[in-house]
């Protein structure tokens, strides 16, 4: 039995102008009226529903002079869940696609900001032993001296970390079946 009921388009109550039926059912329903013209064509306005919703929907489109049908709906599931499976899917290709076009253009930022630095600072490896211990605190000395720039390969690897993980996700995504957990 089925438990879902879609109302359908059959014509126009005797004297009822298929233009007015529309801007009248558009103005009820606070929809365009396209929507109610692709109803008049045959597409579904109304949302699958049970048998006592189809039916209110039914009388609402009598009352303006609309004729219509209510059609039963086979039970669904199967491909219910495997729309909203696909859909999931979907999304999460687009959250990769986007991670990894964010990954880029941090890729290419730092490009250019290793371009503009100086190839003395960039031959030259970071000093990581500054010797602040060492030394005692001279209160004469300046204390806003410039920031010594530090080596991006640490970063850079984890960038290329993180593409080879999305690409392994894709890959996993893409085709399940291939690795079994």
């Amino acid at each position: 039995m089925a438990n879902n009921f879609r109302v359908m388009f059959v014509g126009f109550a005797q004297g009822i102008e298929p233009k007015t039926a529309c801007v009248n059912l558009a103005g009820k329903l606070k929809t365009s009226e396209d929507k109610v013209t692709q109803f008049f064509n045959g597409k579904a306005l109304f949302a699958p529903s049970n048998k006592d919703k189809a039916l209110k929907q039914a009388k609402l489109l009598a009352s303006l002079g609309i004729k219509s049908k209510i059609q039963a709906l086979p039970s669904t599931v199967t491909t219910a869940s495997s729309t909203a499976e696909n859909q999931r899917d979907e999304r999460i290709f687009d959250a990769l696609d986007y991670i990894t076009s964010s990954l880029i253009r941090l890729e290419e930022k730092l490009e250019e900001l290793e371009q503009k630095l100086p190839e003395s600072e960039l031959k030259k490896p970071a000093d990581d032993n500054d010797g602040w211990q060492d030394d005692d605190l001279m209160l004469d000395e300046q204390l806003d001296e410039p920031v010594k720039k530090r080596s991006n390969t640490l970063l850079y690897s984890l960038i290329a970390t993180a593409v080879l993980l999305l690409l392994v996700l894709a890959v996993y995504l893409a085709f399940p079946n291939l690795v079994s957990i």
